[in-house]
């Protein structure tokens, strides 16, 4: 009897069924506690012509089941323009693709992961205020992932829009039971937080946050700015910061708006910026023990989809939630 190759295909709604923060947390806190090498896990690749883009993030985890590349395009001079997600997961154990799967949600699922992962371990291990600078989707992923490691005593979120920022703080009073509102400006959303989630990206690219609002000993996290173009973060947050850990070292400080922003105004930050394997490996705890104002960094990387998407796969197969595809891959032998 030949044996079956054929690969299969799980869905968002696959995704959000079989999905489980804390496990996802875990397993990130894991892979980035071994030592990476830099091949492991490139820096991203962009092809673009016109209005035509094409972005691949590719990893080879230590120690995973599963390697492969999330692949994501768009071109936007078409008369629907839109972004599709596909992650491409390979067999170690075959050397065969064994999956396929929709990484539109595992975006926004490992984003606010790695957060938290990281958040574990740079805020202090007490119950804490977070104040929510975004209502998107990136925002509410977010809160869920924080709600996992800390206890949450409020949530304050600030967005433009009014409407906007009842509905996200009532959501998160109904799914997390946490007391949450909206208010009306960024500066009251951050006064006596304890961590602060910048997840929005300010119209004409002007900071959001600025470190005359932080409190002592706030940790921030930081996701909106990813290339050079886009801001978040005023430079006096990075000057405030004592320690500042980074999901992707380089890119972060080399190719982020808020990173080139800070080095123009002249602001030493390489000497205080870390990666995530020096925050999981407890190599920074002395550093911890200074520190007063931390900050997590994120660009997002393709450890972080493989990972994840690693994790959905195989819960998906375990609950019989996938789709076999009738096809199979010419497999060349090397």
């Amino acid at each position: 009897m030949s044996i079956s190759h054929s690969p299969v295909f799980v869905s968002s709604d696959t995704a959000r069924a079989v999905f489980d923060w804390k496990e996802a947390i875990q397993a990130l806190q894991a892979a980035y506690s071994q030592s990476i090498p830099p091949q492991s896990t490139p820096a991203r690749s962009v092809a673009a012509v016109g209005k035509t883009w094409l972005r691949t993030l590719s990893a080879v985890p230590v120690g995973g089941r599963y390697y492969g590349a999330k692949v994501m395009g768009a071109a936007m001079g078409s008369a629907k323009p839109g972004v599709e997600y596909a992650i491409v997961l390979f067999d170690r154990d075959t050397s065969r693709i064994a999956g396929l799967v929709d990484g539109a949600l595992v975006t926004g699922f490992r984003t606010a992961a790695t957060s938290a992962a990281a958040l574990d371990r740079l805020a202090p291990p007490r119950p804490a205020r977070l104040a929510v600078l975004g209502s998107g989707l990136e925002a509410s992923m977010h809160v869920r992932a924080i709600a996992s490691v800390r206890e949450l005593t409020e949530v304050v979120v600030f967005s433009p829009t009014p409407e906007k920022r009842a509905a996200f703080a009532e959501a998160v009073t109904h799914d997390l039971g946490v007391q949450a509102r909206g208010v009306a400006s960024g500066q009251e959303a951050v006064d006596g937080a304890d961590i602060v989630l910048c997840a929005a990206r300010s119209r004409g690219e002007l900071p959001i946050l600025y470190s005359d609002w932080l409190k002592p000993e706030a940790t921030i996290v930081s996701i909106g700015s990813t290339v050079p173009s886009q801001r978040e973060i005023d430079a006096s947050v990075v000057a405030r910061s004592d320690i500042i850990v980074c999901d992707m070292l380089e890119e972060v400080l080399e190719e982020t708006g808020d990173m080139l922003a800070a080095k123009e105004a002249g602001i030493n930050f390489h000497d205080k910026s870390f990666s995530m394997v020096e925050l999981m490996s407890g190599k920074l705890e002395d550093k911890l023990g200074r520190a007063r104002t931390r900050m997590f960094k994120s660009v997002g990387g393709g450890l972080q989809d493989i990972v994840v998407a690693e994790l959905i796969l195989t819960r998906a197969l375990e609950r019989g939630l996938v789709t076999h595809l009738p096809i199979e891959f010419e497999n060349k032998s090397i």
